[in-house]
């Protein structure tokens, strides 16, 4: 679907369909560009090796990370071949597995987020699919080594989450984020998935929304028109980004009790009166 003018739609509607556009950078633009020397690695040890998740070692800069990201494909062939980004449980099992490797050999871990949501079929719910993504949060939640996240284009419900339990989220400009899908909301909602548009606009979706509300950390800009329009300058302002924020996580104690705080603390309220 073609980017609508920003005249004729709301910002979150406009966000929305930047970050599904197909031509938007994915996991496999970003790689080469963020990082040195990558080895992917493969398999949940488990069950299978899931596409929709990528994984392995590399160098950013000096410092040896571990890389997890979802992948998406940029045609329809490739976009089956990884089923739209949508991971089954054997891809938080095998992000998992990579997470528990870093921490033995103290190696940050750097999670590039970019799906709609994780896979829902009925081989992937037989597979434990719900345990798979609450064993993820719970066991990042506890992890001893640095953790940024950044969602690059859509962050969506709890497949987004299940990569996105860290000490530093970031966040692109045009990227989005949300507790589910416009087209989900508006579904139960109103029985209605065509007002998705409305129900994006209530769900607070932008980066904008999300750093207001401390869901993320920092916006990392995009050039102008989206990150489509250059690649290789969306990837260093993400380097610069995540690189700053893992030098300011090495001057940290007890990384695993401010992770755990700081999600604690999202949505907390006080009653009046």
């Amino acid at each position: 679907m073609a980017v609508k003018e920003a005249a004729a739609v709301s910002p979150a509607v406009r966000k929305m369909e930047l970050a599904r556009l197909r031509g938007r950078p994915t996991l496999r633009d970003y790689i080469p560009l963020l990082f040195e020397d990558f080895i992917e690695l493969h398999g949940d040890r488990v069950f299978a090796d899931d596409s929709a998740v990528l994984g392995g070692l590399a160098l950013l800069g000096e410092r040896p990370v571990t890389v997890i990201g979802h992948v998406k494909g940029k045609s329809t062939r490739e976009n089956i071949d990884v089923n739209f980004g949508m991971a089954h449980p054997e891809g938080y099992r095998k992000a998992l597995r990579f997470m528990k490797q870093a921490e033995k050999f103290k190696r940050p871990v750097v999670c590039l987020v970019d799906t709609p949501g994780a896979f829902c079929g009925v081989g992937a719910e037989e597979r434990g699919q719900g345990e798979a993504i609450a064993r993820n949060l719970m066991e990042m939640m506890a992890l001893t080594v640095p953790v940024v996240s950044v969602v690059t284009g859509e962050g969506g419900s709890g497949g987004a989450l299940g990569l996105a339990v860290a000490n530093r989220v970031l966040m692109l400009e045009n990227a989005v984020y949300s507790v589910i899908s416009p087209k989900g909301c508006a579904s139960i909602l109103w029985k209605d998935p065509a007002r998705e548009y409305e129900a994006a606009d209530l769900l607070q979706i932008t980066a904008e929304d999300l750093l207001r509300l401390g869901v993320v950390d920092e916006i990392i800009p995009e050039p102008e028109g989206g990150a489509h329009r250059n690649v290789r300058k969306t990837a260093l302002a993400i380097r610069a980004a995540v690189s700053a924020a893992l030098t300011a996580l090495e001057e940290e104690t007890d990384l695993a009790r401010r992770r755990y705080d700081k999600f604690r603390a999202m949505g907390a309220f006080q009653m009046g009166g």
